[in-house]
């Protein structure tokens, strides 16, 4: 979207780090691994660790979308320990007003190059089963489902579907 600009998270950020992550887990609790019952439990210090860890960009990395001085979207990605070349996209979260306008294309394309610039070989991502925006977004990304699925981490009755990505290279 013109004026909407793709950036790391600043260390600094941890507090508006917690403002979107809680607006994306209240707008699609479905969608995330976790929950703003548990999210709104975590300290200051929790938050900012997160933003400092997330702006570093050595083992995870965290994106934010911003308009006109607002965040509008986030997204992460971060290396499992024993998984160094195929890391995660996770906390994936345009707002509604946002959505359709190439923002969230942007922001897992931030991730992607963010992957290959570690030396990445492929990435990954769980999305929910029957969440078909998402799907769609992640196919044209370049995602394909691999045919493995799991119960939800907040809502075991939800079936998540694991998409990977071959990365150039």
């Amino acid at each position: 979207m013109p004026g909407t600009v793709i950036r790391p998270i600043a260390p600094s950020e941890g507090m508006q780090l917690r403002g979107i992550r809680l607006r994306a887990l209240t707008d699609s609790p479905d969608a995330f691994g976790s929950t703003v019952a548990r999210e709104t439990g975590f300290a200051p210090a929790e938050w900012d660790e997160r933003a400092a860890k997330g702006a570093r960009g050595e083992e995870r990395v965290t994106f934010v979308a911003e308009a006109g001085g607002r965040w509008v979207g986030l997204v992460g990605g971060y290396f499992e320990p024993g998984r160094p070349r195929e890391p995660d996209l996770v906390s994936m979260w345009v707002e509604p007003g946002q959505r359709r306008t190439g923002v969230a294309r942007q922001l897992v394309d931030a991730v992607v190059e963010w992957a290959i610039s570690r030396g990445a070989t492929a990435a990954r991502l769980w999305v929910t089963q029957g969440n078909v925006p998402a799907i769609t977004l992640y196919e044209r990304c370049g995602f394909v489902l691999t045919g493995e699925s799991a119960p939800s981490p907040s809502n075991p009755s939800l079936r998540e579907l694991e998409m990977r990505m071959v990365l150039p290279g």
